[in-house]
């Protein structure tokens, strides 16, 4: 099968459609005919050889989320069968014709959707929801802000927050962005380019979950925006990992800060996120009352291209590759 291979560390350079095997599904898993992949942010720290207990990168093949059609089954999945059509979350290997999943980490591809747009999924919504509504129990009513709003991540989580009854603030680096944003149910949007989002955001009766891609010194400004008992969770520190702020202040208001990775997590946690999201997520999605946001499909072979897009940060929404017809 062809496949983008990681040839070395570097930049979207080192990406190259070579011919592989085709993946074998162990007992446990799926083998899909992979008709789009979605691309991540993870996906370039992959390429970069920076991610976190990836290794020696050289001859991976990255993508973590697909759309396609079952090929085979192993011999211990009973949910799918050979032609059922499904979106997953895989650790890595999406950019090829066929991927390998866990059975547990597939879903079905939502009524309506196409494979393009199911391929923006696993990755965003999985993430989303464990550090939004699992480890950051946002609650109706509450307010959450979002940094990045027009991140895949962003839109994904402006519009769960505000269709589960959140108030939605974000933040965005243009007026184009922030009116995408604000389009999807975000209440107050803020371009971070000619506004301070600590003064804006401060002159509302704060918010309760920060959910926060940015780090550095946004660290302190999230915590003091925060209610008391609120929560702070990272899922990046694209401006470094390094931060200040009061000890104390955050023992006096009782304010939790946490975050998570999800590709290092066991595959028995991606299955049990996988059906909480299928409980909770999956029911907006026929209707579109979640949609889709497609910045751009590109074909396979135009990863280096797709890549040197992310990395620029000029999308809004997410960027897909499609694979077969």
């Amino acid at each position: 099968m062809q496949a983008l291979v990681i040839t070395r560390p570097g930049g979207p350079e080192v990406l190259e459609v070579r011919e592989i095997p085709r993946p074998v599904p162990a007992a446990h898993e799926v083998l899909i005919k992979v008709h789009a992949a979605g691309v991540n942010r993870p996906d370039i720290l992959l390429r970069q050889g920076k991610y976190r207990g990836s290794g020696d990168v050289s001859g991976l093949v990255p993508g973590l989320e697909v759309a396609g059609v079952i090929e085979a089954c192993g011999a211990e999945v009973t949910r799918w069968h050979p032609g059922d059509a499904v979106c997953a979350l895989l650790a890595q290997g999406g950019y090829a014709e066929y991927a390998a999943a866990d059975a547990r980490h597939c879903l079905p591809l939502p009524v309506s959707w196409t494979f393009a747009e199911a391929a923006s999924l696993p990755e965003t919504v999985f993430t989303v929801w464990h550090n939004v509504f699992q480890r950051g129990q946002l609650q109706p009513g509450e307010t959450l802000p979002v940094h990045g709003g027009s991140s895949g991540i962003g839109v994904t989580a402006v519009q769960l927050a505000h269709l589960l009854g959140s108030r939605v603030v974000a933040t965005a680096g243009s007026e184009e962005k922030c009116a995408a944003v604000r389009a999807l149910g975000a209440d107050l949007v803020v371009n971070y380019r000619e506004q301070d989002f600590e003064a804006v955001v401060a002159e509302t009766d704060g918010v309760d979950v920060v959910l926060d891609m940015i780090g550095g010194d946004y660290t302190a400004k999230n915590l003091r925006l925060l209610r008391d008992d609120g929560r702070l969770v990272f899922i990046n520190a694209m401006q470094g990992g390094a931060a200040s702020f009061n000890a104390l202040e955050v023992m006096a208001r009782r304010l939790t800060i946490t975050g998570s990775t999800l590709r290092p997590r066991s595959a028995e946690f991606k299955a049990a996120l996988a059906a909480d999201v299928e409980r909770h997520v999956w029911p907006l999605l026929p209707d579109r009352r979640f949609r889709p946001v497609l910045h751009s499909t590109l074909p396979l072979a135009a990863a280096t291209d797709a890549h040197r897009l992310l990395e620029s940060s000029a999308h809004i929404g997410k960027i897909v590759l499609t694979v077969s017809d």
